[in-house]
């Protein structure tokens, strides 16, 4: 996968997800997805969803398409787009870093980056070399985003994003002091 396009999975078309009464998504059901979904959804490849299941669940992933939850608190992680099937944070082998809340949360799935790394550095030194890094090993081919990453996309948007967010958070710290 190419890092720097967004790959397709083929037409996928995502229908209003539903949560049941008690607001709460079960693991592996054949429940909908919570409502905290709806808009939030961005078709996947059966691959990735098989990629990131814990392998007593993968059975349940066989057939249907699925949406990736990109809802930050949101248990759900994928979606069936046109059935009831949802698979939760807890359904997967790694943790989802758009949906952690504690360290260590991932950034980057193929080479291993999480927000604490760049805490530590943006900390130590003012800046990071991290989305430098990460560029500069997609562009020699490295990357595997369709495999590594439970959205199936590259972590790069992400990445910077996260870099921006913890620049100004050190900035507004030391004009505090």
């Amino acid at each position: 996968m190419n890092c720097a396009v967004a790959e397709s999975s083929g037409s996928h078309n995502s229908m209003p997800e539903r949560s049941d009464r008690s607001g709460e998504v079960e693991s592996g059901s054949l429940i909908p997805a919570s409502e905290k979904c709806l808009g939030q959804g961005r078709p996947v490849t059966r691959k990735t969803v098989m990629l990131m299941l814990k392998p007593d669940l993968l059975d349940q992933a066989m057939t249907g398409k699925f949406s990736f939850c990109s809802a930050r608190d949101c248990p759900v992680v994928y979606f069936e787009d046109q059935g009831n099937r949802s698979f939760t944070v807890d359904d997967l082998r790694t943790r989802v870093g758009l949906k952690a809340k504690e360290d260590p949360i991932p950034l980057c799935y193929c080479f291993g980056f999480d927000k604490s790394h760049m805490r530590e550095e943006i900390s130590q030194t003012g800046e990071t070399t991290i989305p430098e890094t990460i560029s500069r090993l997609i562009r020699e081919g490295l990357c595997a985003c369709d495999a590594r990453n439970p959205s199936g996309m590259c972590c790069l948007g992400e990445v910077n994003k996260t870099a921006k967010v913890l620049q100004l958070q050190l900035s507004e710290t030391q004009r505090s002091l």
